[in-house]
């Protein structure tokens, strides 16, 4: 963000990621692009939601879900697999789960961390077609993309989908 809005200078230099839905914008996340913390930063008012909500219109079987924007925007962008994200490990809602329930197969790319681990679990301890897809030790979908390519992704989700 070059040039902020008033009461948006403490977000300049970093990067603008625009929760859409059909209705417009409903949030607006801040991702630091240097390091500085903390990495991510929110309006002051806003609700924490989930992020690329046209996927679940798109999907059909499955859908998956990542930890974070920045994994959800690689797999959007890289991949054809329906693919939304939560921001955070945290963010996880009672609801959520209501949105999932008419497919088949949910798939959790785990961050490779314990946190990433416990993000999977939550959600499939609350939607009973939940498969977890945890990424290597210290990976997240963004870095495993980077360092092996969207093919290793799609056979890894290939082969959790054949199970």
């Amino acid at each position: 963000m070059e040039d902020p809005l008033p009461s948006h200078e403490q977000y300049q230099g970093r990067l603008s990621i625009p929760y859409i839905t059909r209705s417009g914008v409903v949030d607006i996340r801040f991702r630091s692009l240097n390091g500085e913390e903390p990495k991510y930063l929110g309006l002051p008012s806003a609700e924490t939601t989930l992020y690329n909500v046209e996927a679940l219109f798109k999907a059909k079987q499955y859908v998956c879900i990542c930890e974070g924007e920045m994994d959800t925007i690689t797999m959007a962008a890289t991949t054809s697999h329906p693919t939304v994200g939560a921001p955070g490990a945290t963010s996880w809602k009672k609801f959520y789960p209501r949105v999932f329930e008419d497919f088949d197969t949910v798939i959790v790319l785990a961050d490779g961390d314990d946190a990433g681990m416990e993000f999977g679990k939550r959600i499939q301890r609350s939607l009973n077609t939940t498969r977890i897809l945890q990424m290597p030790l210290g990976e997240d979908v963004n870095s495993v993309f980077q360092k092996y390519g969207a093919q290793y992704i799609n056979d890894k989700i290939k082969a959790v989908l054949e199970i």
